[in-house]
């Protein structure tokens, strides 16, 4: 029965882990608040703090967003995009604000010839051999 089960395609992360260092006294009042019962944990803490801080600035983002020209959320690429891509002779110009995935069939020479450029403000999803052929690209 195991033997029947093939994964449809790869499951994306939802989130990235990040790694921050606080003084002492701030994480001391961070695990008082944990303590009182205002949060459930340290992490509860930081993503409320965070999503405060990204709330208060919303209109900020929100005027950022549509100067910059970016796509907001998820934004995949697969193989079919890029060689439409290429059949058309058009280069695309990746500008994400969260998260842009290459599928991972793209090969390293498609993703050349059809990227002209990668700034993502986030996280960017792509196997290694076409990060590496993206490098000199990626801002």
């Amino acid at each position: 029965m195991a033997n029947n089960i093939h994964e449809l395609r790869p499951r994306l992360a939802d989130s990235e882990k990040i790694t921050i260092n606080l003084g002492y006294v701030d994480l001391g009042h961070i695990d008082l608040m944990v303590k009182e019962g205002f949060y459930s944990n340290r992490t509860d803490f930081i993503r409320t703090a965070i999503r405060n801080q990204l709330e208060r600035h919303a209109d900020v983002v929100r005027q950022s967003v549509a100067h910059r020209t970016l796509d907001l959320g998820l934004r995949h690429y697969s193989r079919e995009d890029l060689e439409a891509a290429r059949s058309a002779g058009q280069t695309l110009q990746i500008n994400v604000l969260g998260l842009a995935s290459i599928a991972r069939d793209v090969t390293p020479e498609l993703a050349r010839a059809t990227i002209a450029s990668v700034s993502v403000l986030g996280a960017l999803q792509a196997s290694p051999e076409v990060r590496a052929a993206l490098a000199d690209r990626t801002r």
